[in-house]
C-alpha cells in the first residue's frame, strides 16, 4: 500500500499552483493520474521519485517512510523502489539495448535482463543503439530499463503520447501484460481517457492542484445519464459554399467529416477554430471495424 500526502506551492509562467494531493494506492493497482496541463500530474510523479521536494506531508510506500516532512525524513532517488518512464525515452545514446536495460538491473542478473528482452519483444534488438531505432522501440526499451530494477511502484510520465493511435494501442498492451504479468503498482500521468478506460483501474482526477475525483474509469468520467444527444470537440479545417448551403470540413480525431451549416453558425467562424459539434435525439448506429 502507498500512502501519500503531499503539499507543494509551484510556479510557472501560468501563475501560482497551491498543489495539495492525498491518496492512498492499493498494492499491485493500475491508477492514472488524469487532469489538464497545469493540474500538476508531473509535479505529484516527481516527488514520489524523489526528484522535486515537497513542501510538506509524507510518502509511506509498504511501511517505508519516503518522505517524512515533519521528521525530516527525504530518501534519495536512488533508495526509492521505483521505475520511472520518461516521455522522451531518457536513454543512453551510446549504450545498446541490452546495456541500457542491463544498467538498471542487479549486477551478473543476466538470465533477468534476458527475461525483459523477451517480454519487450526487444531480444533482436539488443546490440543495436538508441538511434537506430523507432520511437516505440525506444519507449519499450526505456520500460524494459524501468522494471529491470523490480520496483515497488512503476511511474510512467506521458510515455506513449508522442507516439501515432496504432502504435500507442499496442504498447498500451505491452504494458498492461508487463504490469499484470510483474505484479506492478503502477501510477501513470495521462490527458488520454482511451488509455485511461484500456490500462486504469483507479482515477485520481486533478484540477487545480486537487483531486476532485476518484474512481474506477466509470465511476469518473461516466456518472451523467445517457441523455440522447451527442456532443463532440472537432477543428475547422476548411469552410466552402456550394449553390445555397454552406460546408464546413470538420477535424473529429483523426476524421475528417464535412457538415452543412447556416450563414449563422459559420459568421465569424475561421479556419483552425474550435467548435462544438451537437445533435439532439440521437440515435446512432454502430459496427464493428474490421482490422486492419
Amino acid at each position: 500500500m502507498i500512502d501519500i500526502a503531499l503539499v507543494k506551492t509551484l510556479r510557472s509562467s501560468s501563475g501560482q499552483l497551491d498543489l495539495a494531493v492525498d491518496a492512498v494506492i492499493a498494492d499491485r493497482c493500475f491508477v492514472t493520474l488524469f487532469g489538464a496541463s497545469g493540474a500538476g500530474k508531473t509535479s505529484v510523479l516527481r516527488m514520489i521519485a524523489g526528484l522535486t521536494e515537497p513542501d510538506g506531508g509524507r510518502i509511506v510506500v509498504n511501511g517505508q517512510v519516503w518522505f517524512d516532512a515533519d521528521r525530516r525524513i527525504s530518501l534519495a532517488p536512488q533508495k526509492r523502489a521505483i521505475g520511472f518512464v520518461f516521455q522522451d525515452y531518457a536513454l543512453f545514446p551510446n549504450l545498446s539495448v541490452r546495456e541500457n536495460v542491463a544498467y538498471a538491473a542487479s549486477k551478473d542478473d543476466s538470465a533477468w535482463v534476458d527475461e525483459l528482452l523477451d517480454l519487450t519483444g526487444l531480444a533482436d534488438l539488443q546490440h543495436r543503439l538508441p538511434g537506430t531505432l523507432s520511437g516505440g522501440q525506444k519507449q519499450r526499451v526505456a520500460l524494459a530499463r524501468a522494471v529491470a530494477r523490480r520496483p515497488t511502484l512503476l511511474l510512467l510520465d506521458e510515455p506513449l503520447s508522442a507516439l501515432d493511435a496504432s502504435l500507442r494501442s499496442q504498447l498500451q498492451d505491452d504494458l498492461l501484460r508487463l504490469h499484470q504479468g510483474l505484479g506492478l503498482t503502477t501510477l501513470l500521468v495521462s490527458h488520454d481517457i482511451s488509455e485511461v478506460f484500456k490500462l486504469s483501474q483507479r482515477v485520481l482526477k486533478l484540477e487545480g492542484g486537487r483531486i476532485e475525483q476518484s474512481g474506477t474509469p466509470t465511476e469518473v468520467f461516466l456518472q451523467q445519464r445517457v441523455a440522447g444527444k451527442l456532443n463532440v470537440h472537432a477543428q475547422v479545417l476548411a469552410i466552402r459554399r456550394e449553390e445555397v448551403v454552406c460546408i464546413v470540413s470538420l477535424l473529429i480525431g483523426q476524421d475528417i467529416v464535412e457538415v452543412i451549416a447556416s450563414d449563422d453558425e459559420i459568421e465569424g467562424l475561421r479556419e483552425g477554430d474550435t467548435v462544438s459539434v451537437s445533435a439532439k435525439a440521437f440515435s446512432p448506429l454502430l459496427f464493428r471495424q474490421k482490422a486492419r
